[in-house]
């Protein structure tokens, strides 16, 4: 995904047509791209009309995407986090769905909310900038032609590790069980079961998706084994306490690698050599959402190329935009653990909904989680 495609071809009639139709709605473009106009929602709109309310993962905004925006459209932004992608579910199903306009669903997420009905059917004529996307997510598996949702970000789970700390560094999930009897409570793991369990089905050879009862319990039982070494199951809390040394290992994004590294250069990030997780996240719009007309604002904000490309440089993950990825410089386009070669995305695998299987994980994961 690092090799960027042809630039962007030449604007349509079909093209003009539909982004006239979008300025009109509240855009308004200009000799170096597009600006957005203040946002007036439409009649009847449900919540506080000055406000976009947004439910995402830790380090998706920042005070100068969310100042900008603010600046081009007169809305200000309220930003509330969620840590696995089952917490979030949970929040719409009990209501909360009508609480946010944006939220930032991972991609078998996605599917399993498309199927529940929660999500909004999006207007591709009221969407800037569908048609820069990388070819891979012109049409991704997880939400055909991108029907219900946008990729906002994408990127990989793997090991961080403090080079210090350890013999040798680590090129495989197998690593942690090698060294469980040294690691006592010095590894953490993912609140979030899919990925958790995935990487231990990965280990012993299995799909991340697996549905065989067997191998969903042999992957729960590697991890109970496992157990030991593992000081706490957190998505974001283990960042801090690896930058003070007082963890070995812990598994992470690959965007929360690089900014973790950033900071001491004595920490490294591998993605596992048996294969890991590729991860999309998405925007998308809940069916029962306010202010849907600054949803569409903000999805057509954060995918013009110039704001796409500095959140990469900001946030540090990998855009979905080609001509965002234009403008990279060329030392983060060249960063594997940014963009990985195409024979490491090879080895990954994306998370996808498990069917019937579900509950399974759901007893495995509360058992390992509770004892």
């Amino acid at each position: 995904m690092a090799s960027v495609a042809p630039s962007r071809r030449a604007l349509s009639r079909r093209d003009f047509l539909r982004r006239a139709s979008v300025a009109a709605a509240g855009l308004a473009m200009t000799g170096c791209g597009w600006r957005l106009a203040q946002v007036r929602p439409s009649p009847g709109a449900v919540g506080d009309p000055s406000k976009l309310y947004i439910y995402t993962w830790a380090g998706y905004t920042d005070e100068l995407l969310i100042a900008r925006f603010q600046k081009e459209t007169g809305l200000s932004v309220v930003v509330d986090i969620f840590d696995s992608n089952e917490v979030m579910l949970a929040k719409l199903q009990a209501g909360g769905g009508s609480q946010y306009s944006i939220i930032y669903p991972s991609d078998y997420m996605v599917r399993q909310m498309r199927e529940r009905n929660l999500l909004r059917e999006l207007d591709h004529d009221r969407l800037l900038g569908l048609q820069d996307l990388l070819e891979t997510y012109q049409n991704p598996s997880y939400d055909p032609k991108n029907g219900h949702s946008v990729p906002a970000a994408w990127g990989t789970t793997g090991l961080i590790y403090n080079r210090q700390r350890v013999d040798r560094p680590p090129t495989d999930w197998e690593f942690l069980w090698a060294n469980r009897a040294r690691l006592q409570r010095q590894v953490t793991l993912f609140n979030d079961q899919r990925e958790t369990m995935g990487l231990a089905l990965r280990r012993l050879g299995h799909s991340y998706n697996s549905q065989d009862p067997d191998q969903i319990r042999q992957a729960y039982e590697a991890l109970r084994e496992l157990r030991p070494a593992i000081a706490q199951f957190t998505t974001d809390g283990w960042k801090d306490r690896i930058l003070a040394g007082d963890l070995t290992i812990a598994m992470g994004f690959s965007s929360d690698a690089i900014e973790a590294i950033e900071e001491n250069d004595q920490l490294g990030y591998v993605i596992p050599a048996s294969g890991s997780s590729l991860w999309t996240d998405t925007m998308a719009i809940p069916i029962s959402a306010p202010n849907v007309e600054a949803a569409y604002a903000w999805m057509n904000f954060t995918l013009q190329p110039e704001v796409a490309a500095g959140m990469t440089q900001r946030l540090k993950f990998a855009t979905a935009s080609r001509r965002a990825i234009e403008q990279l410089p060329p030392d983060l386009v060249q960063n594997p653990s940014l963009f990985p070669s195409q024979s490491v995305l090879d080895r990954c695998e994306g998370i996808a909904p498990v069917g019937a299987a579900t509950s399974l994980y759901d007893r495995y994961w509360t058992q390992l989680t509770s004892g």
